[in-house]
């Protein structure tokens, strides 16, 4: 448990500086004073004051916050601090700030897949077929077990990804394929069709199929910058549009929000996943870091998004919402949010007692 503990405390340490970073940075770029940056909440434990910031530590590690001048509308300011204040900071300047957080946030993710595709390149499924089904195109086209994939439709093969890929976005069009076979070149002619299957959720879908298994052996390929880059954002495109998705069929009831997971979730994972190596536990942070990014651009007030919402509201009709209204939308969003984290930790606790 302390392992777990200790992980969770450096994952969650690490995701919220990089949001408050870049709430921090956007802030001072933008000419916006910045009084307090902490990590935690609740009661200060460290605290140095540098120029005009109080830079702490607080004693809860459930988050953080960037305390900037003039925040709050309605709040006095001297008049010789108006020039910091954010809220006399255009909306352009104010949406920069506020959308800064979650930015960093991907950008983190981003950071750590290059890191990772650099110094460890990525491992790829041989274009190899291990096995040909029964009753399948693949099967009544002649296709053979041993045969390596070496073109579809013009279009060069480098691993059993790209052979799934270029299939389901086929739409069951025909495709000409090469194949080699004890060092020669056979020229092959199918249609996928149209089979059941799941998806990464778990539901039923139909998809198009040739029929074909690979072997299972993969390879390593190294990648230059450009190409670590570019697989990088690749990858947190993915996890971006994975999320999304997920949340959405968790509102529409698609997917159990039994799924959601707490603190004390993502602790106990932290700690596998610490275990587990230096590259399993940086994929993690990754991976949470997008979530958390994701999360906090929800329309929902007290967090980014719905300063988002509020600031897009005032640039279509002109007037920025009224602090009544204002207030009580804050505390709707702070309500929901508790409501959030009180169902997450009834699902971390069932988790623990059912042993899972």
């Amino acid at each position: 448990m302390g392992h777990s503990a200790l992980a969770f405390i450096i994952v969650i340490g690490i995701l919220v500086f990089i949001h408050e970073l870049g709430h921090f940075i956007a802030a001072r770029v933008c000419g916006v004073g910045v009084d307090v940056f902490s990590l935690g909440f609740g009661p200060k434990i460290l605290k140095k004051r540098y120029g005009r910031t109080e830079y702490c530590v607080s004693s809860i590690p459930l988050g953080g916050y960037v305390k900037m001048v003039g925040e709050e509308p309605g709040t006095k300011i001297d008049p010789e601090d108006q020039k910091y204040s954010f809220t006399h900071k255009s909306l352009l300047k104010k949406s920069i700030i506020v959308a800064a957080g979650p930015i960093f946030n991907f950008l983190l993710a981003i950071l750590i897949f290059y890191v990772l595709y650099q110094f460890a390149g990525i491992y790829m499924a041989e274009p190899v077929v291990g096995k040909v089904l029964d009753d399948t195109p693949a099967l009544r086209a002649g296709i053979k077990p041993g045969d390596v994939i070496k073109e579809i439709n013009q279009t060069k093969i480098e691993s059993f990804e790209d052979i799934a890929r270029i299939i389901s976005t086929g739409k069951g069009e025909e495709l000409q394929i090469i194949v080699e076979r004890n060092r020669r070149l056979v020229g092959i002619v199918l249609s996928p069709v149209v089979r059941p299957g799941k998806n990464v959720f778990g539901e039923e879908i139909q998809k198009y199929v040739i029929g074909i298994v690979g072997t299972g052996e993969s390879f390593h390929k190294s990648l230059n910058p450009i190409a670590a880059f570019w697989y990088s954002v690749k990858e947190t495109y993915k996890l971006i549009k994975l999320t999304i998705v997920s949340v959405g069929k968790m509102i529409n009831g698609s997917v159990s929000a039994d799924n959601l997971g707490g603190p004390l979730m993502i602790a106990q994972m932290a700690g596998e996943q610490a275990k587990a190596g230096i590259m399993n536990f940086a994929w993690f942070i990754a991976l949470l870091s997008v979530n958390l990014g994701i999360i906090n651009l929800f329309p929902i007030p007290v967090l980014d998004g719905g300063h988002l919402l509020f600031f897009g509201i005032e640039a279509i009709t002109g007037k920025s919402v009224s602090e009544k209204l204002r207030g009580k939308l804050i505390q709707f969003g702070a309500a929901m949010l508790v409501a959030l984290m009180v169902f997450v930790f009834y699902n971390d606790i069932i988790r623990i007692v059912n042993g899972g």
